[in-house]
């Protein structure tokens, strides 16, 4: 795996709407921009990019866990492919490997981690979804962080992003258990 660069990042909701939050609601995310060694090639067999996703989270995990600062209640994960890639080449990262090593550094997990993944030129945002780690129909923990780098994807690379939240939206009002 070639790693160009990581970029990690911590946002802190303290208000929604014109409204002061509860509590702040922290964001992170860690970012590798890697080298995509498909580029260019169509290739059936991508199971070397399954390694590569997990690595990619081994490396990631323990500084997004450390920037949290508190007990992550969501996660999520999402990749940018280059526009000389496939978006096949973001589900080989995210999908068969990734997954046990976020869950290892945060001690669990039992939902499925939300993804998103788009080929795109390099700036291209991404939607990141993160959802509650242990139960997938919590609501209020449904959300989004956006994620960009302003350089990256190349042709020829990836952005891989995984998120953790310490909490939900700022004021949720939506889900099971409220009068709709």
């Amino acid at each position: 795996m070639e790693v160009r660069k990581i970029v990690v990042t911590k946002e802190i909701v303290s208000a929604e709407a014109g409204k002061t939050a509860p509590r702040p609601v922290t964001r992170v995310a860690g970012i590798a921009v890697i080298t995509n060694p498909y580029a260019g090639r169509h290739v059936a067999d991508l199971s070397p990019l399954f390694d590569t996703g997990a690595q990619i989270a081994e490396r990631l995990m323990p500084e997004i866990v450390k920037l949290l600062g508190a007990k992550p209640v969501a996660y999520g994960k999402a990749a940018i492919v280059g526009v000389n890639g496939e978006i096949e080449h973001a589900a080989a990262l995210l999908h068969p490997k990734m997954g046990k090593p976020i869950r290892a550094a945060i001690g669990g997990g039992e939902a499925i981690i939300p993804s998103a993944s788009k080929v795109a030129a390099a700036g291209a945002a991404i939607d990141l979804p993160l959802g509650n780690k242990d139960n997938v129909w919590a609501f209020d923990e449904i959300d989004t962080i956006t994620l960009s780098v302003a350089d990256a994807p190349r042709p020829d690379e990836i952005v891989v992003a995984i998120a953790l939240s310490d909490g939900g939206r700022p004021e949720p009002r939506v889900g099971k258990g409220r009068v709709l």
